[in-house]
């Protein structure tokens, strides 16, 4: 994938790497194999990004971008300390949904490296509720308590519709929850700025 990474830079876009193999390996074979498969997962990957800056490219970790129990998903702490070593600068990840959001926690403990900045979800991509403004702005203001307000930018969670034909949240709904999303991400700034 070098090829496609490098031309995708050189065409002046902001590369994201969609990495959902970075949390299914345990799952698949166990902590101690995959953990060892999400090392080897993260070497590969900074290879073959190794010639494009690393504030041009974000990494996006997801543990799937269905409804369901996610009672297996593996614990953000199992995996942060490795997915930080990757070289994007931006880490994208799941943290509005159920089964995620309390792992705003993990940063108390793991330290952002200098240049890394956190795009964490702050709405849930596989439900059509959608979220107060004020509960979006909690969502960003936990994180930057934690990593500094410099270092976080509001996303969601996944993609509203990550296959063909696969909608889960009816597009008008979706485009009200990032609506939604700048009341809250305008909220944070004026408590936080």
């Amino acid at each position: 994938m070098k090829v496609e990474y490098d031309t995708i830079y050189q065409a002046g876009f902001l590369l994201q790497l969609d990495c959902p193999d970075l949390t299914g390996n345990r799952q698949i074979r166990g902590a101690e194999k995959g953990a060892g498969y999400l090392a080897l997962h993260i070497e590969a990957l900074n290879h073959a990004v190794r010639d494009i800056p690393a504030d041009r490219m974000r990494l996006h970790v997801c543990w799937g971008n269905y409804e369901g129990p996610h009672n297996r998903d593996i614990p953000l702490q199992d995996i942060i300390h490795t997915v930080l070593q990757a070289r994007p600068a931006g880490l994208s990840f799941e943290a509005a949904n159920p089964r995620h959001e309390h792992e705003w926690k993990v940063f108390e403990e793991a330290i952002l490296p200098g240049g890394k900045v956190l795009l964490p979800g702050v709405l849930d991509s596989t439900t059509n509720f959608i979220e107060h403004p004020e509960l979006v702005a909690q969502r960003i203001t936990r994180f930057a308590s934690e990593v500094g307000r410099e270092n976080v930018i509001a996303s969601t969670d996944c993609g509203f519709a990550t296959f063909a034909g696969f909608h889960t949240v009816d597009p008008r709904i979706a485009w009200a929850k990032l609506g939604a999303m700048v009341e809250g991400a305008q909220i944070a700034s004026q408590e936080l700025w």
